[in-house]
């Protein structure tokens, strides 16, 4: 496959893919182009920033407010929990009425014998998996 990359900054930003097949490769490419598409600003007390999707473990209600903890601390965010669950890409998935985590950022599960779930993120933090989402879950990681 041929790839020509032309560096101009009057010009926007685009993409453009010509290809025989839709391919593993092209799928690739446009999840990485709709990612970058999707910017979230994280609010603290002192601060606003744009938060990578990768450096998000879950999103989670909190009181009256949906907040992203990150690998790098805890953010509000300015949009609602259903919002976010729409617009996410595929490696998110709602564990439980409160909360979608980012599967890459998972560490473990947790199993107890009364069959719930815990999950286990990189971050250090910990949530459970509702018994409404458990199946998907499961269905999700082969469990």
């Amino acid at each position: 496959m041929k790839c020509t990359v032309i560096i101009d900054s009057s010009l926007p930003e685009e993409v453009v893919i010509h290809s025989h097949e839709n391919s593993a490769l092209v799928s690739e490419i446009r999840r990485i182009c709709d990612e970058d598409e999707l910017s979230l600003m994280g609010y603290t007390e002192t601060s606003v920033q744009k938060l990578p999707l990768s450096d998000i473990c879950f999103f989670a209600v909190e009181g009256s407010h949906v907040k992203a903890h990150t690998v790098n601390g805890l953010f509000r965010l300015k949009c609602r929990l259903y919002v976010l669950e729409e617009t996410l890409p595929d490696r998110f998935i709602k564990i439980n009425q409160s909360c979608i985590a980012n599967i890459s950022m998972i560490e473990r599960f947790d199993t107890s014998i009364t069959g719930t779930l815990l999950v286990r993120f990189k971050n250090g933090e910990k949530d459970y998996v509702s018994r409404r989402n458990i199946r998907r879950v499961k269905e999700r990681f082969g469990i």
